[in-house]
């Protein structure tokens, strides 16, 4: 866009609204979307839970089944999917045709495999597999059992990934500059916060038991929670891929659109074994690779024993899922103020590598409360569950709920924007290609990764809670690394800014042996 006379903010807008006026066009249009997509990922991840985790001879224990052996395959595919568009097509026509084919299965899944689950379901084949295969298997099999369940979940995880990440960051960050995200992105984080606090606020709605006899699906209400839930995904879907319109036409100045097409023209075409050659070469990308890794490692790990203790608590779908939106809603709420009040004004007066250190240390610190009440409950509970005249597993719960919030919360405040300020001084081709690698598969290979851990574990002592020990001491590993990995990365962020240098990483064909400086 046109370059204008910036002036000085005052006081409190400097504070809770640094956006010109003359980006207000560009950038209203951006918050909005990233509110819809934050909303629509929000309430799935809620929804796929209750769907796995209290499905028919199921549980938590299905989840590090699932990320192995089926979302990650999906992750890798659907990066090879998005290379091959992003080689053939405008960023503008690939962020409709992912967005279209995610619509599209939310439909399907609502009026075609939800309907006809039972007799899609294979029980009586899972049932002989039971029997056949070892106890520790038992997620394994559920994964097959309730397979529609499965796909479910692995759509709503690659939300994540495909279009929250991979399609909007990717379009951010490159009509962004590091100046303008300095004081966008904290808004923008503030707008994901309170579409979390509203996507809670739904979840818990549809999960009152409200039967409507008029409206033609289900059964019983938690059937018809489904079809709203898919409902408010699709239309939600459908309004983000309108506003993205309306900004690429009216806001992305046609001799931006002409530059685009030139670069795709003149750019080499990478496959993706060779996106991940191209990684390998910097650096500077494998750190960024490896926050990505570590972070997902984490969470999964932790996770995953939390949510098997909620389903022991709440059983019941409806309850179970109740019980998830009020989570995201206190999430939310802290998040939302944390980035009204700080978020901003951290990027903004501190270095990268500070802000960047908040997330993996907040981690730290309530995962190892976490574990530590949940590994010795009987020990450390007695008095305070007497006081409160609750049982040690409803207070582990609690607990793990506040570490899930605080989490969470520092994501969607801090290591989001910093993570994606990371990007910003890598050239275009070098954000495109590193980026569909770090994202596309780099976040499912860590959840992934924290999935085997779970499942090593979960072969040799058959149940999460005799694993959980383990996990924890590998939990504390993981956030060292991440810790490690933010240090070495801000190091080489100051540099590249204080330069005003772009980093452009030679393709994997290349001859030169490292990375070189250009000026931008």
């Amino acid at each position: 866009m046109t370059a204008q006379p910036q002036v000085e903010f005052g006081k409190w807008r400097s504070f809770f609204w640094p956006i010109y006026r003359f980006e207000l066009k560009k950038f209203i249009p951006m918050l909005a979307i990233f509110f819809l997509i934050s909303f629509n990922y929000n309430l799935l991840r809620a929804f796929k839970d209750s769907l796995i985790v209290t499905a028919k001879d199921s549980g938590a224990e299905a989840i590090p089944f699932i990320k192995v052996w089926v979302i990650l395959p999906m992750a890798i595919l659907l990066t090879f999917i998005f290379t091959r568009l992003a080689n053939r097509f405008t960023r503008e026509k690939v962020f409709y045709i992912m967005m279209t084919g995610f619509v599209s299965f939310f439909f399907i899944f609502a009026f075609i495999l939800y309907p006809a689950r039972e007799f899609l379901h294979p029980h009586d084949l899972a049932d002989k597999l039971q029997l056949l295969l070892p106890s520790g298997c038992r997620g394994l099999i559920a994964l097959f059992r309730n397979w529609t369940f499965t796909l479910f979940y692995t759509m709503s995880e690659l939300w994540s990934t495909a279009i929250l990440t991979v399609l909007f960051w990717g379009f951010t960050n490159e009509v962004t500059s590091v100046q303008e995200a300095r004081r966008f992105y904290g808004i923008l984080a503030t707008g994901a916060n309170i579409a979390q606090i509203c996507s809670g606020q739904v979840s818990i709605f549809l999960s009152q038991k409200l039967f409507i006899p008029q409206i033609p699906y289900g059964k019983e209400s938690w059937e018809q929670s489904i079809l709203f839930l898919n409902c408010a995904v699709i239309a939600s879907g459908v309004l983000s891929i309108i506003l993205f319109r309306w900004l690429n036409k009216h806001v992305i100045l046609p001799h931006e659109r002409i530059q685009e097409q030139t670069q795709k023209s003149e750019k080499i075409k990478m496959s993706m074994r060779k996106n991940f050659a191209y990684l390998a070469k910097s650096k500077y990308l494998i750190c960024i690779a490896l926050i990505v890794l570590t972070y997902n490692v984490a969470v999964n790990l932790i996770e995953i024993v939390w949510k098997n203790q909620i389903k022991l608590v709440y059983p019941d779908p409806s309850m179970y899922n109740a019980y998830m939106g009020e989570v995201l809603t206190a999430t939310g709420i802290i998040a939302t103020v944390v980035s009204i009040l700080l978020t901003t004004n951290i990027i903004r007066r501190f270095s990268w590598t500070y802000s960047a250190l908040i997330p993996p240390v907040i981690t730290l610190i309530t995962g190892a409360f976490f574990f530590f009440f949940t590994v010795f409950p009987n020990i450390n509970l007695m008095g305070i569950t007497a006081f409160l005249s609750v049982s040690p597993l409803y207070l582990s719960v609690t607990f793990g709920s506040l570490q899930n919030c605080l989490t969470r919360a520092s994501k969607y405040t801090l290591y989001d924007a910093t993570k994606e300020l990371a990007f910003i001084p890598l050239s275009k081709e070098s954000k495109l290609k590193g980026k569909a690698a770090i994202d596309g598969v780099g976040s499912r290979l860590g959840k992934s990764g924290g999935s085997v851990i779970h499942q090593g574990f979960l072969i040799l002592f058959t149940t999460l809670a005799v694993s959980t020990p383990y996990i924890a001491i590998v939990f504390v590993g993981v956030v060292v690394i991440w810790i490690m990995s933010v240090v070495s990365l801000g190091k080489q962020f100051d540099e590249l800014v204080m330069s005003k240098t772009k980093l452009d990483i030679p393709e994997p064909e290349a001859k030169e042996p490292s990375p070189t400086l250009s000026q931008p």
